[in-house]
């Protein structure tokens, strides 16, 4: 399993990788048909559903930062 951290932003994610954020938050996502479901450190339970052009922001540490995904398995994560 691949990990990025901040300074890889913006970053695309493909399914089973995970981005670690300055203050040690974590970002994945599992597919779920062609959603995502957007998990937050180690939750279970689904941040957000996200579906393909759709949008999530994360505000965490001070920053704030965007999740997007697209058909494909895979998600992209930029600091606004």
């Amino acid at each position: 399993m691949s990990t990025f951290s901040e300074a890889d932003l913006p970053v695309d994610v493909r399914h089973g990788e995970i981005v670690t954020l300055a203050d040690e938050t974590t970002i994945r996502f599992e597919s779920n048909g062609e959603a995502k479901d957007i998990m937050i450190n180690d939750d279970f339970g689904a941040a957000c559903t996200l579906f393909p052009g759709n949008e999530h922001i994360v505000e965490t540490g001070g920053n704030t930062y965007k999740v997007t995904c697209e058909f494909g398995d895979s998600m992209r994560i930029e600091k606004m």
